[in-house]
């Protein structure tokens, strides 16, 4: 007896809408989500409406443009990449050799203090 699977070929993939990749959905929502709290914020001080929906709409047309303009640029993990790469150090200094000689080695041939 057979039975008909259907197959999932979507695993191991980033999940993707409209062309947004992985954490850009998350980016665009949060950017949204505070939009509309700037919006009421706004409209319960007092400021008029027609200016409240104008602020609001080129501020939501310029978040959803630097989403994926940062989308297409960097890709799933490339905006990850570029922020660990600023926490890197330029450089090691070390004032005295005292860390290196007393390293011993391990089994499996690396060094340990």
């Amino acid at each position: 007896m057979s039975s008909v699977y259907q197959i999932n070929k979507g695993i191991n993939r980033a999940i993707t809408f409209k062309g947004l990749k992985a954490q850009y959905i998350g980016y665009l929502a949060g950017g949204l989500v505070g939009l509309l709290v700037l919006f009421a914020i706004l409209y319960i001080a007092g400021l008029n409406t027609y200016v409240c929906l104008f602020l609001i709409a080129g501020l939501g047309t310029g978040l959803v443009s630097t989403v994926f303009r940062l989308s297409h640029k960097y890709g799933q993990y490339g905006l990850l990449k570029k922020t660990a790469k600023h926490g890197l150090p330029r450089c090691l200094k070390f004032r005295s050799r005292k860390l290196f000689i007393n390293l011993k080695k391990v089994d499996d041939g690396r060094y340990s203090k």
